[in-house]
């Protein structure tokens, strides 16, 4: 059984990250208003990938006995002045997502909730990779500048990404 404290967290942490798909849904829609269709691709698998890491967070309360509590989800911001602004928010959002994560763990490892830190551990490194994916178009659209040249390249390149289900998770 799960204890309270740590149901709770989760339930948050819920909301963190179905906060997070509505806020990549929403900077999808602003590359789309743009026709910059390859961002706003990356955009909309990011929020798949942010709305599954919040049906394991809910799986993982059902199958540990506790009580799933959803809150309700803030409106994520609309507008960005460039690429850059999106995705310097892109790498704040997801540093931030990190401490949520960061929190989560120390709280397992201070509630001795062996199962939940051993879950968590699975986010602890899809943190690693979320940063250093952010941290990595960053820079490249650092690179690129105002170039259209540029932003046509990366738009191309960003169309690529693909959804893929984390292995053992089932929707």
């Amino acid at each position: 059984m799960m204890k309270e404290k740590m149901n709770e967290a989760i339930n948050r942490q819920i909301n963190e990250e179905a906060f997070s798909s509505y806020l990549y849904l929403s900077m999808s829609a602003w590359f789309e208003r743009r026709n910059l269709k390859g961002f706003a691709n990356w955009m909309k698998v990011q929020a798949q990938e942010e709305a599954v890491h919040a049906k394991i967070f809910f799986d993982h309360i059902v199958e540990r006995g506790g009580e799933v509590k959803l809150l309700s989800i803030a409106a994520p911001k609309t507008e960005w002045a460039s690429p850059l602004e999106a995705f310097r928010d892109t790498l704040e959002h997801e540093k931030h997502i990190t401490s949520c994560i960061h929190g989560l763990m120390d709280l397992a490892i201070e509630e001795k909730d062996h199962a939940g830190a051993i879950a968590l551990q699975w986010f602890v490194t899809e943190q690693v990779e979320e940063e250093a994916n952010a941290e990595e178009l960053l820079a490249k659209v650092e690179m690129v500048g105002e170039s259209k040249n540029g932003l046509f390249m990366m738009d191309r390149e960003l169309g690529a990404r693909v959804f893929k289900l984390p292995t053992g998770v089932t929707i």
